[in-house]
């Protein structure tokens, strides 16, 4: 008895439909070694030769035309079924588990998580707010449905949506002298005490490359661990720091002067992560395109694109 696997069958057709075995990996967020392996198991257990492949072409064989129609027709018909039992499971069972940094836990996600309620009241949410890292960990293992943050590292298996592109700031106490300027050059932070994320935190090492090719040499004033906390430490008159624009509206009504970074201006791109070929509940892409909006719409007014 031949045993298939629904995988095997869809790298079976990503590869026959992208005629690529590197892009069809990315489409399944594989390696295109483990895509290789999956194809070799079915072809084993068809005893049939699927594709003829060199390094630059990849074809149908005679088998592989004609098992296509009978994969397609297959898992088309597992997808609806799935589709139809996870509806019926989802019309009684609306929950949604997210990982965030906590200052968008604080301030951006409970007002969001607020307006998207309004149009699914039953709507249960599981909230974690902790380091990227983390979360990246906690969706990966499966335990979180879906993740935001800046995630620098592309891992295999995860997919990253990308929600909103912004720009760095740095942020100094007001001491009634400062200087209000809009904008500010990399280079002239030269002589700034600068307040610092931990050397080992992904986004440090982001600034901390960006200071260097200004030829700002640093040795940090103050290293915390949250954003929050340089903010606070900030206010307080510790030193300067550089944060995300999306941090701005948790500086207002403080005691802090902000100004956009320039020469180079520096983006940064906030993502939702998820794992690659996990079925989520359809209230998850609910949030995912109700997020895009939400952040397009809360950044025009919150003054940080």
């Amino acid at each position: 008895m031949i045993d298939f696997t629904s995988r095997q069958l869809r790298a079976f057709l990503l590869v026959a439909q992208h005629r690529s075995f590197s892009r069809a990996a990315g489409a399944l967020f594989i390696t295109p070694s483990g895509l290789s392996v999956l194809i070799r198991e079915l072809e084993l257990q068809l005893g049939v030769r699927l594709f003829d492949r060199t390094t630059r072409h990849v074809a149908l064989t005679a088998s592989g035309t004609e098992f296509l129609a009978v994969a397609q027709r297959n898992l088309q018909e597992l997808d609806v079924a799935m589709s139809r039992i996870g509806r019926s499971a989802t019309e009684t069972d609306l929950s949604l588990s997210l990982g965030a940094p906590p200052l968008w836990a604080a301030s951006v996600l409970p007002q969001a998580i607020k307006e998207f309620r309004s149009r699914h009241p039953d709507l249960r949410v599981q909230l974690f707010d902790g380091d990227t890292t983390t979360v990246m960990q906690k969706v990966e293992a499966g335990t979180l449905d879906v993740g935001l943050g800046i995630f620098f590292k592309h891992l295999p298996g995860i997919r990253r949506i990308p929600l909103f592109r912004f720009s760095l700031m740095v942020i100094r106490a007001d001491d009634g002298h400062t200087s209000r300027r809009a904008k500010t050059a990399w280079s002239a932070l030269k002589d700034e005490k600068i307040i610092s994320l931990q050397a080992s935190l992904p986004l440090q090492q982001f600034l901390d490359k960006h200071l260097a090719r200004a030829g700002v040499v640093h040795q940090p004033s103050l290293v915390v661990n949250y954003l929050n906390t340089q903010i606070a430490m900030v206010e307080a008159g510790e030193g300067v720091a550089i944060i995300p624009s999306f941090g701005v509206p948790a500086c207002r009504n403080r005691g802090i002067v902000m100004s956009r970074l320039i020469n180079p201006v520096v983006h940064l791109d906030f993502y939702q992560i998820r794992r690659g070929g996990r079925r989520l509940p359809p209230v998850a892409e609910d949030f995912t395109s109700f997020l895009q909006s939400y952040i397009a719409r809360w950044a025009g007014p919150a003054g940080v694109l």
